[in-house]
């Protein structure tokens, strides 16, 4: 493979550099051709982000008979020093808020699930200080992580106790009276200052890296190489740290992309100066030099479980044929938080079925209300997304994700899946022939709205910015078409054969409407002449340019619901306008 200007001066550097390279830059291949390049004799550690992208590197780097670099993840690394010879049990799920207020005897304030929120709030700041750099939780101020006011209320209420027994926890865990989690054998590696033996390490995706993963990284004498993309921090939320921004290292660039050409490129570029809202003067340059694929596997990308499993039901819903479906990181993790609260036990406290819940959280509660207040107190955004999943389709989720589940294919048949669904979470590090996203990413007018108070907190900043970089990582992660809102990208976008905009229905125009008047914004983005040539476009005759574009989009995968917004027109309209162009073509 021929290398550009860019990789060959990585690979030809010397000394510790870290590299900021954009999305679908090659940083994989660059990588392996930096470690092909050093002495045959030299150790070298490649640490991935996570296990599937150790799996993927290990595989390149046996392709080419590469065999003194050793692919590890922090986590097997840690494991590997901590773990093996010590007979230490590993509670691999983790600890339930139910199972940590038993453990640690919790008292509650006399509020109602008290207990269980302090137990939420002690596994938040065990899995705080496990990721941070410190040696004492002392030296962390669990509040410094909390936006939401009153969850904020609660814990500085509750602070001293909460700390108190967070270092309880951790005591238990060092002691051996109870399992040790993941989180707690890496803080172990990180305060064991280990020495590793290697010459080189080369550290992927270091805009997520843990603080703890950071400084053992650092102390080592090894030449260092960290790269990442800083746009593309979207784990601030597990206590990750955008490493490219704290580490002193002589800097260079991948600043082209490979995966998809200059309009997808302009728009994603588009996307991250937005930043300039919460951060001025940021400067940013993204190349697209790729060729558009040929290829005909298509995803749909939502920001949030809610918003996936919504259009994953609009599919299903009006595409009765649709079969092949696949989910990224398994449909089963869609249906459960991180802490094993099943859908089902919700929408069994919706429907006041108490004998039916199995988990001990919600069992506890009287009714969904009861819940969304310990969301609130907590901030569990994958419980709160549970909670209006619930009240969005109620009794109809079981019949739902059954249909889901019987059309989902199994690992193995990933590939040949027609629509794969996922969270851009889940979807770090893979790309598509074609992505559709769902319209539940922050727009751009939400953010002006923001960002127009008076004085914004820097935790608010950070999250603005991490909401940017998660539309800026969806929209990069296709090879050839986009299917977009037409509120997610900037004004006088033009349309073109790589970016298809998607319109909004009739309905939410005048929504839009009455929500720009009550706050006053100067900028009218949807006026009455909008409206009404969107209604009178669902009575105007189908022309030949109409049925090329509805014929294409419908075989390029979209639901009717989408083709109906898109067109203006009903559902029935638009199923009947497909039947006629199909029989046609038959005849």
């Amino acid at each position: 493979m021929k290398l550009t200007q860019e990789q060959s001066s990585i690979i030809q550097s010397d000394g510790n550099i870290k590299i900021n390279a954009v999305a679908g830059s090659g940083k994989t291949t660059t990588l392996i051709s930096y470690a092909e390049s050093r002495p045959k004799n030299s150790r070298i550690l490649y640490l991935a982000f996570n296990k599937s992208v150790k799996l993927e590197a290990t595989k390149k780097f046996k392709s080419i008979n590469l065999r003194n670099v050793d692919v590890q993840t922090a986590h097997s690394l840690a494991f590997k020093h901590v773990v093996i010879g010590n007979d230490l049990e590993i509670n691999s799920n983790g600890y339930k808020n139910h199972e940590l207020a038993d453990i640690l005897g919790i008292k509650g304030s006399g509020e109602p699930l008290a207990e269980m929120i302090i137990a939420n709030h002690i596994s938040k700041f065990t899995s705080y200080f496990c990721n941070s750099s410190v040696s004492k939780v002392e030296e962390l101020n669990y509040e410094d992580t909390i936006a939401d006011k009153k969850a904020l209320g609660f814990v500085e209420t509750n602070y001293s106790y909460i700390k108190k027994k967070t270092r309880e926890f951790l005591a238990k865990m060092n002691s051996g009276e109870i399992a040790i989690t993941h989180d707690f054998y890496l803080k172990t590696f990180q305060l064991q200052n280990p020495l590793l033996d290697y010459d080189y390490i080369l550290f992927d995706e270091g805009q997520d890296a843990s603080p703890a993963m950071l400084d053992v990284f650092l102390k080592q004498k090894a030449t260092k190489v960290i790269v990442g993309d800083t746009h593309q921090q979207i784990y601030s939320w597990r206590y990750a740290a955008n490493s490219l921004e704290m580490v002193d290292f002589k800097p260079f660039e991948l600043s082209s992309s490979f995966r998809f050409n200059d309009k997808i490129a302009e728009l994603a570029q588009a996307v991250v100066e937005r930043k300039n809202y919460v951060q001025p003067d940021l400067k940013f340059q993204l190349k697209g030099l790729g060729t558009p694929s040929k290829g005909e596997q298509k995803a749909v990308l939502a920001r949030t479980n809610l918003g996936l499993l919504s259009k994953a039901i609009d599919y299903i819903s009006e595409r009765k044929n649709l079969e092949g479906i696949y989910f990224e990181g398994n449909i089963n993790s869609y249906t459960y938080a991180d802490d094993g609260t099943s859908l089902y036990d919700v929408l069994n406290l919706y429907n006041g079925k108490k004998k039916f819940i199995k988990d001990p959280l919600i069992k506890k509660m009287k009714e969904l209300e009861d819940l969304e207040e310990y969301i609130d107190k907590t901030e569990d955004m994958q419980l709160g997304m549970m909670v209006e999943l619930v009240r969005e389709y109620g009794n109809e989720i079981p019949k739902f994700i059954k249909q889901l589940k019987e059309k989902h294919v199994e690992n193995q048949d990933r590939d040949k899946a027609n629509i794969i669904f996922s969270t851009v979470h889940r979807c770090k590090g893979m790309e598509y022939d074609s992505v559709q996203l769902v319209n539940d990413f922050l727009t751009e007018e939400k953010l002006k709205k923001i960002s127009q108070q008076k004085k914004i907190p820097n935790l608010i900043k950070q999250k603005l910015k991490e909401e940017i970089n998660l539309l800026y990582v969806a929209i990069t992660r296709t090879k050839n078409k986009l299917y977009i809102d037409e509120e997610l990208i900037p004004e006088n976008w033009e349309e073109n054969r790589q970016i298809i905009l998607l319109k909004r229905k009739e309905e939410e125009y005048g929504a839009a409407i009455k929500d720009l008047n009550l706050h006053n914004f100067e900028k009218r983005t949807f006026n009455n002449a909008d409206i009404k040539k969107k209604q009178n476009s669902a009575y105007s005759p189908w022309n030949d340019e109409l049925d090329r574009e509805l014929q294409f989009m419908f075989e390029e995968g979209l639901s009717t619901m989408d083709l109906a917004n898109h067109f203006g027109r009903t559902k029935g309209a638009i199923r009947a306008r497909i039947q006629k162009l199909n029989s046609f073509d038959e005849q």
